[in-house]
């Protein structure tokens, strides 16, 4: 009888374990949606039903997910579907991993932050999770921080100017005598001065793309002659290094010698944004980088994505490390990198900048193997291109018109009618009175004879 009772218990355990799950799924404040392969809604928990403003759950079941789930960046941009990663995981069967993103919610179109997570069970052939977390609380407190940071830097940038200024004046031989031990000192003290100075404007920049101060200025742009031009800016500083520094493939040496492009891509992206982003990736690349080594910088379209990447054959990045790159602050803790300055921020911005674009960054690496970067940014076709191009120079032409002043464009005002001269009056004679005796004085020129010796005349 006991042994009956036992079997009846585990055979029971499953729907007890799927009423759990289902409870579970009901009190948890994060959204969860249930999809089949199609992305056709199968299962909406009552917090998720809240963020969509859909009213039900019996009325979300059996919809497409797109007609709930509606998504602009957090910028409040709109998103294209080749920019929107949760259509690109809900396709491709992709995991999406805490994406921040801003849901429209329903027909009130009211704005929620969230980090949404996309979770495919068996890859393309299985069902879809998608899980949305309201980050508005978490995003407020980031903001006190921010404001914080960013008031705190823009204070302390000053005196560490001031500091700087001096040390170099210390160090300037024509404005201080001082001997080699000192140099020294004055030496080490002077590049930590600037490191903490790179250190201020590196939190400057990240909070204020973090509180949204800066957005991006997006125009459409031929992406290998951009970032060609922006890898030039190395020829210098790969010579000084004695760095084997190249553009494109291993045959087309940046350092002087014509490039070929084979390929011709268009972005949509923030010129801006594009040289920060690229002048950190290449300046990691250059200090982990020893003399002799190699840098490579290439751009070539893959489908609807402009991929960018900066390969270099320096020391790598290990496993562990890898994880944690992009985030605020990390920076690889071994006997290599300590010797090597960094603020820990570089690819923390990066990643800000990047996905401010619409786009994605990841590193492949191993240590001792060198590293990988790509930044893989929507790519326009070239209709698009000419398109915008177009959209580009009106607003141009418009803004030229509204800055110039338009004095041709004035209504003459009609000439007045001539009025009659006024009679002459007599002039009043002067009361001539005799004039005191004056010593004799040289003969005054004509006015125009002085002004020709004021100039130089004759």
């Amino acid at each position: 009888m006991n042994l009956f009772k036992r079997k009846t218990t585990e055979a029971a355990a499953p729907s007890n374990q799927s009423g759990l799950a289902e409870m579970a799924l009901k009190y948890i404040h994060d959204g969860v949606i249930i999809t089949d392969r199609s992305g056709v809604i199968q299962f909406v928990n009552p917090a998720a039903v809240a963020m969509l403003d859909c009213g039900s759950a019996d009325k979300a079941v059996g919809l497409d997910y797109g007609l709930l789930i509606k998504l602009e960046s957090k910028e409040g941009r709109e998103l294209s579907e080749q920019e929107n990663p949760l259509i690109q995981a809900m396709r491709t069967g992709q995991p999406l991993e805490s994406h921040q993103a801003c849901l429209i919610a329903g027909s009130s179109g009211k704005r929620i932050p969230i980090a949404i997570s996309v979770l495919p069970v068996e890859g393309l052939a299985g069902n879809r999770i998608i899980t949305l977390r309201n980050i508005a609380k978490e995003l407020a407190e980031e903001g006190e921080q921010t404001e914080f940071i960013s008031t705190a830097s823009h204070e302390m940038r000053t005196p560490v100017a001031t500091i700087d200024g001096y040390l170099s004046l210390a160090l300037n031989p024509q404005t201080a005598t001082i001997d080699e031990r000192a140099r020294q000192y004055l030496t080490a003290a002077h590049a930590a001065s600037q490191h903490l100075g790179k250190l201020f404007q590196d939190l400057l920049d990240v909070t204020k793309l973090d509180d949204g101060k800066i957005r991006p200025n997006f125009i459409p742009i031929e992406m290998v002659g951009l970032v060609k031009t922006i890898a030039d800016g190395y020829i210098v500083r790969a010579r000084e290094s004695k760095v084997n520094f190249r553009f494109g493939s291993e045959e087309a040496s940046v350092l002087g010698a014509p490039h070929k492009m084979s390929q011709v891509v268009y972005g949509f992206v923030d010129t801006d944004f594009m040289r920060e982003v690229l002048d950190n990736l290449l300046d990691n690349a250059f200090k982990y980088t020893p003399t002799g080594g190699s840098i490579y910088v290439n751009v070539r379209g893959d489908g609807d994505r402009v991929l960018i990447n900066v390969t270099d054959t320096g020391m790598g990045i290990s496993a562990e490390d890898l994880g944690h790159i992009f985030q605020k602050f990390y920076r690889a803790d071994n006997s290599d990198t300590r010797t090597i300055g960094g603020t820990g921020l570089g690819l923390y911005l990066v990643k800000q900048r990047v996905e401010a674009m619409g786009g994605r960054v990841w590193a492949e690496s191993a240590f001792g193997e060198g590293s990988t970067f790509f930044v893989s940014l929507p790519r326009l076709s070239s209709d698009e291109y000419e398109k915008r191009m177009i959209a580009v120079r009106n607003r141009a032409m418009q803004d030229q018109l509204i800055n110039t002043p338009q004095t041709s464009q004035l209504v003459p005002q009609p000439t007045p009618a001539p009025q009659p001269a006024p009679a002459p009056q007599p002039a009043p004679q002067p009361i001539v009175q005799p004039a005191p005796p004056t010593p004799a004085q040289p003969p005054i020129q004509p006015v125009q004879s002085q002004i020709n010796n004021v100039n130089g005349g004759t």
